[in-house]
């Protein structure tokens, strides 16, 4: 089967292949998928976004194993990718979805311009079946609504209170704030992905937890970050770990709440310039 991948005007083939029938199962019943594009912090020679799904590592591929135009999954950062090149500097495994069906270049040059651009624009993107083929509706979640709701809403579109998080000048902002939320939210989703990993031990142990991360994650954003409606979902997630509703369903809720807030966050920020901005601080320090 054939995806489409299509970003800035053009499109490339998506060739599904392997065998990872329960990564493949929750990719198709995502699709149609809007997307919005990431540039990479350390692996580099790849374009990501953030998957709308939690499953477990399937063929456990080293990640520095992919070859370029790999379209990879990675459980515990959430990706969904395609590289360009090899990749550097990471310790992962990962799922191998198919391969790019089309030359390299055209992703290389999409990278260029997505590295250059992020954080003065949002690049979006689409995924879809090459046949245009939607999927049946999903089983019904056992989660109150509302938690779904709110979780549904958040992936649909920024939060008014992150997307504003740039606009204060008061002395070091917008950097403190923003550098502060995206990490609490990158650090509650790895942790609670960890929790989610802990299968078979005591479920109390991992709901207390996991709900104490969430409350310590909830109050950075609202205490230090200036935000409300964000943490508030985060709050409502850690009630719920409280009321005995199915931890697997819930856990899984709880990182695709995390992982958006932190995908938000990071696309605020401008790394390349920073990234380049820091190079030059260093290459001009004096050492005494």
């Amino acid at each position: 089967m054939d995806l489409i991948f299509s970003a800035e005007g053009q499109s490339w083939p998506l060739r599904l292949s392997g065998n990872a029938g329960r990564t493949r199962r929750a990719l198709l019943s995502a699709l149609p998928m809007r997307l919005q594009l990431h540039t990479p912090k350390i692996a580099g020679s790849h374009i990501y976004w953030h998957a709308p799904f939690v499953e477990d590592v399937e063929g456990a591929t080293h990640v520095l194993a992919a070859t370029a135009g790999a379209f990879i999954y990675w459980p515990v950062r959430q990706f969904l990718e395609i590289t360009f090149a090899p990749l550097q500097a990471e310790n992962a495994e990962i799922t191998v979805l198919g391969h790019l069906d089309a030359p390299v270049e055209g992703i290389a040059e999409l990278a260029a311009t997505l590295k250059r651009d992020q954080g003065r624009r949002i690049l979006e993107g689409t995924l879809v079946q090459s046949d245009g083929g939607v999927p049946g509706p999903s089983a019904p979640s056992p989660l109150p609504r509302d938690i779904i709701a709110a979780r549904k809403a958040l992936w649909a579109a920024c939060p008014a209170d992150i997307s504003n998080v740039t606009a204060s000048r008061a002395i070091m902002h917008p950097a403190g704030p923003v550098f502060t939320a995206e990490s609490e939210a990158r650090v509650l989703h790895e942790l609670l992905w960890w929790i989610r990993a802990a299968r078979g031990r005591d479920e109390a142990v991992r709901r207390q937890t996991a709900a104490l991360a969430l409350n310590k994650t909830g109050t950075r954003l609202r205490d230090f970050c200036h935000m409300e409606e964000t943490p508030a979902l985060l709050f409502r997630l850690e009630a719920a770990m409280g009321d005995g509703h199915p931890f697997d369903a819930l856990i899984d809720e709880a990182i695709l709440v995390a992982g958006r807030i932190g995908a938000w966050l990071d696309l605020l920020i401008p790394w390349n310039d920073l990234n380049e901005a820091f190079r030059v601080a260093l290459d001009g320090r004096k050492v005494s």
